[in-house]
């Protein structure tokens, strides 16, 4: 059985893109584990791929190499790719901006959701949750918190301000079918990566004195990846480095 740094071909032979994949998802497995090592950690944190504009296919290909957990932004892309993939052994994590109105159609594949920025959200996800469990007998929703790190309130890049971190906590933890999992962000556009993880950091360990098994962050690109493992991450959301650019359409 081949080994690809944590990731296993099973032996099968694989096509040109899967091959490519394999060796990309290498590649970025080898940067975790140097990352994790130079931050003097033992836990390694969670790789979730980021397949938003590719297609189902290469999700295909991805859990053939090993990959249980991928991420989409696009609601009607992830329901269409999670319906035809339906079965697959993939995690399906919600990581885009969420209009309360398409909260029925994201519980039906999420795993989690990584972008709860505000309380209107989170009763829209309830409800939904409610619906659906009594449907199917799904598990609960993992929901992340998404905060901004930018000193203008996010203006750039999305998320709640650390000051209502603490209320939405709170909504999460009294909603049955959600669990409150952790934050979720990304670093602002320009900015210092480690000082925007460090920031994170104390904002998670604020969250985590109330809630203490709120301990996820979801943080790191293909970009920014070790400076986010230097200061905590718990779940890397890597896209472009496995992936690569957008497909080209028509």
């Amino acid at each position: 059985m081949d080994s690809l740094s944590g990731f296993e071909t099973g032996g099968a032979p694989l096509d040109a893109r899967a091959q490519q994949l394999a060796e990309r998802l290498a590649a970025v497995s080898r940067r975790i584990e140097q990352a994790t090592a130079a931050a003097g950690r033992t836990d390694r944190p969670q790789l979730i791929v980021v397949t938003k504009f590719h297609p189902a296919e290469d999700v295909s290909r991805l859990a053939a190499l090993g990959v249980k957990d991928v991420g989409e932004n696009r609601d009607q892309e992830a329901a269409a790719k999670s319906a035809e993939l339906n079965g697959l052994e993939v995690r399906w994590h919600f990581i885009g901006q969420l209009q309360s109105n398409k909260a029925k159609s994201v519980v039906r594949y999420a795993s989690s959701v990584q972008s709860i920025d505000r309380v209107q959200l989170v009763s829209a996800l309830q409800k939904a949750m409610a619906r659906e469990q009594d449907a199917t007998g799904r598990s609960d929703l993992d929901c992340y918190i998404q905060v901004t790190l930018d000193d203008d309130a996010g203006a750039h890049r999305g998320g709640a301000r650390p000051a209502d971190v603490g209320s939405l906590a709170d909504g999460i933890e009294a909603s049955p079918g959600l669990t409150l999992a952790g934050l979720m962000a990304v670093a602002p556009l320009g900015a210092d990566p480690e000082a925007a993880f460090e920031k994170l950091a104390g904002i998670s360990a604020e969250l985590r004195r109330n809630h203490p098994h709120a301990s996820g962050i979801s943080a790191g690109m293909s970009q920014d990846l070790e400076a986010a493992i230097k200061f905590g991450t718990t779940h890397l959301r890597i896209g472009s480095d496995i992936l690569g650019s957008r497909p080209a359409v028509g």
